[in-house]
């Protein structure tokens, strides 16, 4: 079963993605900002990250900028997770590593066709 980690502040937000991903067949893992994300990678790598922007501690820029760096780090998808949806901002989090954006609020259908286009569906 592949592996997915849940990066948002919000509680709410990681429950809802959870619950989509879990009858998607993904056993999930939730962190509430970069530095737990950062912990729980070094832990156990995910095939699938997805991440919020804007979080305290390290914001999902920062936290995906280290990660690319980390062993083993250049391989989990990214599907960066936003209310952003300027040039700017996707440029941005495409250029720090991201392959992929979903705009919030989601839904299951918007998760399953972006995990197609990434080939984990």
């Amino acid at each position: 079963m592949k592996h997915c980690l849940v990066v948002d502040d919000s509680r709410v937000i990681r429950k809802v993605a959870c619950r989509i991903l879990s009858d998607l067949h993904f056993q999930t893992g939730e962190a509430e900002d970069g530095v737990s994300a950062l912990a729980a990678c070094r832990a156990k790598m995910p095939e699938l990250i997805l991440l919020d922007w804007s979080m305290p501690n390290m914001n999902g820029i920062e936290f995906l900028r280290t990660l690319r760096r980390e062993k083993g780090g250049e391989h989990p998808v990214v599907l960066f997770c936003t209310t952003e949806n300027d040039v700017a901002h996707i440029t941005e989090a495409m250029s720090a590593g991201a392959n992929e954006t979903i705009m919030k609020p989601f839904d299951r259908g918007i998760i399953e066709a972006k995990l197609a286009e990434v080939g984990l569906a």
